[in-house]
């Protein structure tokens, strides 16, 4: 069997939470202010995964209205116990400064696909929570506990306290039952039991180049644990030079031929600043048991960029093109394609609808960035060199309405090529940057004066074209007499493409947390909801031999 390069999830698919139920592998993933949340992959031999369902897609589950960038759904747990599904999240509110707002709660299910429950709160101790279900049947519930005091960290260690099924409560006293070591910043907790031990695994280190996942164990689940005798079972942190970067907050799953495997985020940073545009992925590595009852990561602790799973990954789909067409509907019955997604609210019928002949309609919201209703559609970035191509018709006032074609991150870093109109009607072509813009979230001053003006009637086609570090806006009129107007052409500066990445979003040391995308968008500052009608979305892989991180 050929070697499989990681990672396995590509694209912003961060802090995978991994489940083996028979012959079927799921692995759930962070989705933060991206709706609906968290993603759950299915596989059924590590290799090839689709994305199967995102079941917290209803109000009472979940509204993200309000959160800022990188707060939301963080760090799903999914497991099952031997009866139904169980899935555990916080919902974060506030993430900086002194004090963190993370909200816990768990949802379950019969099947995979749903319906999920409404959620049981749990509570708002710490984050990055988990539900361990013990060989006796009883539950226990487990959380890094945040301490604003800083005595002596912020991170103050692993909790666990038992939760009762049946009354849905935590009961019992709550235990810090580890503090995790001198690499400080303990959170991502998973608990496992193995031959009499139970083993805690931990990610440190924080989420940038200095990640983690760090082993303990003890016999009983209230400890005392000890630590593995190498720390961290995985880290890039020593090796600059690896191709997986950032690598830590994993999770174990053991094949049905006896082999374990760890799942955990990787970066790719590209260029000399280290920027990961693609931000968080997840990545897999085998590990082995040695006859202390201890595992390692096989050739670690540096994670390797090919591994050796049961499958063989089909490399033609990863390449292929997608076209992209919209079902009719509106509201909860409005169609969009899997890989799509929105930002923050569960009431879609406020900011898009699709039409019976396959085209989506956004309802122009708050500005773009906003952190409660902006009408914002994407799919992420899965690749470091794409095209991206729509068609929109749209016939803006003024300068309050614009709708277009994007490459977004967060309110502080993205690239926006818009059809809007200037305060006399005129209709034109402005490209709006935020180009890491952090703390006040301006627009970059050069291209907002450089607008192109353009006829009043008519659809207009949008094209972006990202090849490694640069980006690249063109644009046409499919309805122009003259075929010179119908051909695509450039307009615009070629912007650093690595601003949408983590290092550049709103907080750039450990605080961002997404991933490029790219999709449209559409604002009415107005106030009067205008409409703007996109035709297909086209997202076209381009190979780049010269890159080595490609998988």
């Amino acid at each position: 069997m050929p070697l499989v390069r990681n990672p396995i999830l590509p694209g912003f698919n961060p802090d995978p939470s991994v489940l083996r139920v028979g012959e079927d592998y799921y692995i759930a993933t962070s989705t933060f202010e991206w709706y609906p949340g968290v993603q759950i992959h299915h596989s059924r031999d590590l290799a090839n995964w689709e994305l199967l369902t995102r079941p917290l897609n209803r109000k009472s589950q979940l509204d993200m209205r309000g959160d800022p960038d990188s707060c939301g759904v963080w760090a799903p747990c999914l497991t099952h116990d031997g009866a139904r599904f169980w899935l555990v999240y916080t919902d974060v509110k506030r993430k900086d400064g002194s004090f963190k707002d993370t909200h816990n709660y768990i949802v379950h299910a019969e099947a995979i696909t749903g319906p999920w429950s409404d959620p049981i709160y749990v509570n708002s101790s710490g984050f990055d929570p988990s539900l361990f279900h013990d060989d006796d049947g009883r539950k226990y519930f487990v959380n890094m506990l945040w301490d604003h005091r800083r005595r002596p960290h912020t991170f103050a260690g692993i909790a666990v306290q038992a939760f009762d099924a049946g009354s849905a409560k935590l009961v019992g006293p709550r235990r810090n039952v580890y503090a995790g070591t001198d690499l400080a910043l303990i959170e991502g907790p998973h608990l496992y039991r193995r031959n009499g031990w139970y083993y805690l695994l931990t990610a440190e280190g924080g989420t940038g180049y200095d990640h983690a996942c760090t082993l303990a164990r003890a016999r009983d689940i209230w400890g005392p644990y000890e630590t593995h005798p190498a720390k961290h079972i995985l880290t890039s942190k020593d090796s600059p030079h690896a191709a997986l970067q950032r690598a830590g907050h994993g999770d174990l799953v053991d094949t049905p031929d006896g082999r374990t495997y760890l799942v955990h985020l990787t970066g790719r940073p590209t260029t000399q600043r280290r920027r990961c545009v693609l931000g968080r992925e997840t990545a897999i590595q085998e590990v082995v048991w040695d006859e202390d009852g201890w595992l390692h990561v096989k050739d670690g602790p540096v994670p390797r960029l090919h591994v050796d799973l049961p499958g063989a990954r089909d490399e033609d789909k990863y390449w292929a093109e997608s076209l992209y067409t919209f079902g009719a509907g509106s509201g909860e019955n409005a169609r969009l394609p899997a890989d799509f997604q929105w930002l923050r609210t569960p009431d879609t019928e406020r900011i898009f609808e699709t039409t019976a002949d396959g085209k989506l309609v956004l309802i122009g919201r708050e500005s773009i960035g906003s952190w409660f209703e902006q009408s914002l559609v994407a799919r992420r970035q899965t690749h470091f060199s794409y095209d991206a191509k729509t068609v929109v018709d749209f016939s803006p006032a003024d300068e309050r309405q614009f709708a277009g074609l994007t490459a977004y991150y967060c309110r502080f870093n993205f690239f926006y090529l818009t059809v809007t109109a200037h305060s006399d009607g005129q209709r034109e072509l402005l490209i709006m940057a935020s180009e890491a813009s952090w703390p006040l979230g301006g627009l970059t001053a050069s291209t907002l004066g450089d607008a192109v003006s353009i006829p009043n009637d008519g659809r207009v086609e949008l094209a972006l074209s990202i090849r490694g570090k640069a980006l690249q806006f063109s644009y046409a009129l499919p309805d122009a007499a003259d075929e010179a107007d119908r051909e695509l052409k450039k307009i615009g500066p070629v912007f650093d493409a690595t601003i949408v990445s983590d290092e550049c979003g709103g907080h750039q040391a450990h605080g961002s947390f997404t991933g490029a995308f790219v999709g449209v968008a559409a604002s009415d500052l107005n106030g009067t909801a205008a409409r703007a009608t996109f035709d297909s979305f086209l997202y076209r892989p381009v190979r780049d031999e010269s890159d080595r991180y490609e998988i």
